[in-house]
């Protein structure tokens, strides 16, 4: 089975990303060259377990270090700074280069990716912007974003999303000036010899392994398998998999989505400022977290039937069955109710944990459900089920008001608690503006 390229939808699509975008505004910032620096962004800087968020390409280049690089396996380089994260800075400066591509295209022809990466249908502005082709606009919007920012983007173009990004993650970002351009006449070429597969958008290791079961090595090998055979293994997913390796992709970026499902879970993990080995300690941090977590249940007008909770241990520890942490779940009467949940969250606590030192705590709720009716517990007081309702209530709509810290329990000025400090994150990471000085 083939595609008939002249059948398929043929667009200027640029997938464009910020180079290294942590790092570049950082160095931006301080006036030094983005290319040229070596610096890295680093969350927990002052502890073993902090990691890179960022690298600076000559840091990467020079250290051999990736994004999840622990503080404590980074290199000594004399010439090496390290910042802390401060992330809301960096969706200021998101929002900045995003206004930069909207003077470009249509907002229906604008998509953003992630915090660093959007894609844009400069199709129908060529023309307007006395461009002869995608190559030329991209050069444009290179410059500018660069003149208003510092900040150095790299470009992928195609005639679809799909190539645009193979095209980005696969050439450009290798490219003298950071522009690749691949297009339905390329894919035998360059799209089937991308290697390892690894490196092709929809396949990871886990999809990669089972591709391997099927005697698929390489994308060549992808675009020659008989799709029904993929279809058989991975369902519809296969015969996406199967279209991709051909480089097809028939979506636009103005086409309308069908409104967004229900989330099958949330939740919320933290690594720990230090390793804890106090149960108190353990349980005043689980409290807050349920207790945050029941909150965005409420915002979303959603309940849980289902609690989990996991714990990892420091790194080197295992317990007595030689496991590194261990999670647990339960099913529960469907509820928001915080203290219900912080309930459920210490008992799942209490009955596998046994004096180990853990670095990481998560709480999650899943089987959701979107629904305003109580299902008020047989054995319970019914007032009193409606008086703690309307207690979370108002807690929620105090803390929406003036923040989170506005009301807090008292045992998060206890030693040991995180909420207080993990306030003023953002995405986990700091927000705040340190670290500025040189």
């Amino acid at each position: 089975m083939k595609f008939d390229y002249a059948r398929e939808p043929s667009r200027d699509i640029l997938c464009i990303d910020c180079k290294s975008f942590y790092a570049s505004v950082e160095c931006v910032e301080r006036g030094l060259h983005p290319l040229k620096t070596m610096l890295i962004v680093m969350s927990g800087a002052e502890n073993s377990d902090g990691l890179v968020l960022a690298a600076s390409p000559l840091a990467k280049k020079v250290l051999g270090i990736t994004n999840v690089t622990r503080s404590n396996e980074v290199p000594y380089h004399k010439d090496l700074l390290v910042v802390p994260p401060r992330m809301n800075f960096y969706m200021a400066k998101n929002y900045q280069i995003n206004k930069i591509y909207k003077s470009f295209v249509a907002d229906e022809d604008h998509s953003v990716f992630s915090v660093d990466e959007s894609f844009l249908d400069v199709t129908d502005s060529l023309t307007l912007f006395k461009c002869k082709n995608a190559y030329e606009m991209a050069k444009l919007i290179q410059l500018k974003v660069k003149e208003e920012t510092g900040i150095y983007v790299t470009v992928g173009i195609g005639d679809n999303p799909l190539l645009a990004k193979l095209a980005l993650d696969n050439g450009a970002k290798h490219s003298k000036d950071f522009i690749a351009e691949w297009r339905y006449e390329n894919v035998q070429e360059k799209v089937w010899n991308i290697d390892p597969m690894t490196e092709f958008c929809g396949i990871g290791h886990r999809t990669e392994k089972r591709l391997n079961r099927l005697g698929i090595r390489s994308i060549q090998d992808l675009a020659e398998t008989e799709p029904y055979r993929l279809k058989k293994e991975f369902g519809v997913m296969g015969l996406q998999l199967f279209a991709h390796a051909w480089g097809v992709d028939r979506s636009f970026l103005g086409q309308k989505r069908a409104a967004a499902k229900v989330d099958k879970s949330i939740g919320n993990g933290q690594v720990l400022p230090r390793d804890y080995a106090r149960q108190d300690q353990l349980e005043l941090v689980l409290r807050e977290i349920a207790d945050q977590v029941a909150t965005r249940l409420r915002r979303s007008k959603l309940k849980t039937g289902c609690v989990s909770v996991s714990v990892g241990y420091s790194k080197g520890y295992s317990d007595k069955l030689g496991r590194h942490g261990w999670s647990k779940q339960i099913k529960i009467p469907i509820t928001n109710n915080t203290r219900a949940l912080t309930e459920y969250v210490l008992h799942l606590f209490r009955s596998d944990y046994n004096g180990q030192d853990v670095r990481h705590v998560g709480v999650s709720y899943s089987k959701l459900a979107k629904t305003d009716a109580i299902q008020l517990d047989l054995f319970s007081d019914p007032e009193e089920e409606l008086s703690e309702q309307r207690l979370d209530f108002l807690i929620d709509t105090i803390r929406k008001k003036y923040g989170f810290k506005s009301l807090i329990h008292a045992s998060s000025l206890l030693d040991g608690a995180t909420a207080v400090s993990r306030s003023g994150l953002v995405a986990g990471h700091a927000g705040g503006n340190v670290g500025v000085s040189l």
